[in-house]
């Protein structure tokens, strides 16, 4: 076990560390932000917790001052104590306004006060009935009286903060209008939750030792307990301030994709029709690679594509419906893209051969009317595309036929 808490305790110290160092950089000069404040030195003394949890550590620091048992006091003081106050502070003034706000943190900050001051006098007064250092404090002397209270005080405090947090953060994640911030709410209730198991834990010592039985055997629950929940605790913190770039960056990833996926479809309509193209394309290496302004590009791909496909459409004969063709069981979005593809590659080369120009379309090869149109549901017709596109891709790819583009649907699906 104390290997175990070796490799736990500073990962769990380090994850606080980085948690830490994250919301420092929105410290501004200026600017008072008391949940940032609160969080900041909950992440600072859960951290010293965290450090001085590992067992080599809380020996050293006891050795070093010549007090046996101070590094189990600061560990349960800064990380059970402090570290609950300060997060408990934090939340309450995510979910409060200001003024409702700072008495309820006044008066939680008195009463865990309080609860550190008389820790400290029990853990004194213990000190006084033996002064061998014990490896695992609350467990190797939960059958001293004195010790058994400080425990129990020390655990009910803990849960008690862990609970609160808990109920806060699922109350107000269902209210929570920003996506991130209600993922971050409902992560740090989990957190706070899987915590109370390891008091729990802890508070079952004093039973387990008057039944006779060693607590030591489940102390694993101490390690995990702590690792993963100061894990879903620090992420759900900080997950507000990361999660928006994290979904900038997904949107950029799937704008990058579909990009690169419309680029056949739109290069063969555009050197059929260029004059669907805004501006004059870079040469088509350029033009994959190149990823400024992705977003506007891929609209005016998206604007290109389509106006490339209706100045086609004389050449493509009758579109079939969603029904079927000739009594066939109705089409799916995926088969109608695949017919849609074969239709246009059968035009392409039909245009390609030189038959008589397509009658005048009105706009259609200029875009005027489809901006509009395709801005009424942008996704939608992005989806569609992008599986035009996909079974488009497979005809240049195999020389596959309309039918056998059809019939290959259903399997690649």
């Amino acid at each position: 076990m104390i290997e175990l808490k070796s490799v736990f305790f500073p990962l769990s110290a380090g994850i606080c560390a980085l948690a830490f160092l994250y919301k420092l950089r929105h410290v501004r000069p200026g600017r008072r932000d008391p949940a940032l404040f609160a969080l900041l030195i909950a992440l600072m003394f859960k951290g010293i917790s965290f450090t001085l949890s590992t067992p080599v550590v809380s020996a050293g620091v006891d050795e070093y001052l010549g007090v046996p048992n101070l590094g189990a006091l600061g560990i349960h003081l800064s990380g059970g104590v402090t570290s609950s106050a300060a997060f408990l502070a934090a939340l309450v003034f995510w979910v409060y306004p200001a003024e409702q706000a700072w008495p309820k943190v006044r008066r939680r900050i008195t009463l865990f006060g309080l609860v550190a001051v008389t820790m400290f006098v029990l853990w004194y007064a213990a000190g006084t009935d033996g002064q061998e250092r014990s490896p695992h404090y609350l467990l190797q002397n939960a059958h001293r009286p004195v010790v058994a209270a400080y425990l129990l005080l020390y655990v009910t405090a803990f849960a008690a903060g862990m609970a609160e947090i808990a109920r806060l953060g699922r109350r107000y994640a269902k209210a929570a209008g920003r996506a991130w911030l209600r993922r971050g709410l409902y992560t740090t209730s989990v957190g706070a939750a899987i915590y109370i198991a390891y008091c729990v834990n802890r508070a079952w010592a004093v039973v387990a030792v008057q039944a006779g039985l060693d607590p030591l055997q489940w102390e694993l629950v101490t390690p995990m307990s702590n690792g993963i929940g100061i894990l879903l605790v620090a992420t759900g913190f900080t997950m507000p301030s990361w999660g928006p770039r994290l979904s900038a960056a997904r949107m950029w990833i799937a704008n990058w994709v579909a990009f690169q996926r419309l680029y056949p479809l739109w290069n063969d309509l555009y050197r059929a029709v260029p004059e669907i193209a805004l501006n004059p394309p870079a040469p088509s290496f350029v033009e994959r690679v190149r990823y400024g302004d992705l977003r506007f590009r891929l609209y005016r791909r998206v604007i290109e594509i389509r106006d490339g496909l209706l100045a086609m459409r004389p050449y493509m004969g009758a579109e079939p419906t969603a029904a079927g063709v000739r009594g066939e069981p109705p089409m799916s979005e995926a088969e109608r893209a695949a017919v849609e593809a074969a239709r246009l590659k059968k035009a392409l080369r039909a245009k390609a051969g030189d038959r008589p120009p397509p009658a005048p379309r009105g706009e259609a090869a200029a875009g005027g009317d489809t901006v509009s149109r395709i801005g009424e549901d942008y996704a939608g017709e992005l989806g569609w595309l992008l599986l035009v596109a996909k079974a488009y891709a497979r005809i240049r790819r195999d020389g596959a036929d309309e039918k056998e583009v059809r019939d290959e649907v259903p399997a690649a699906g």
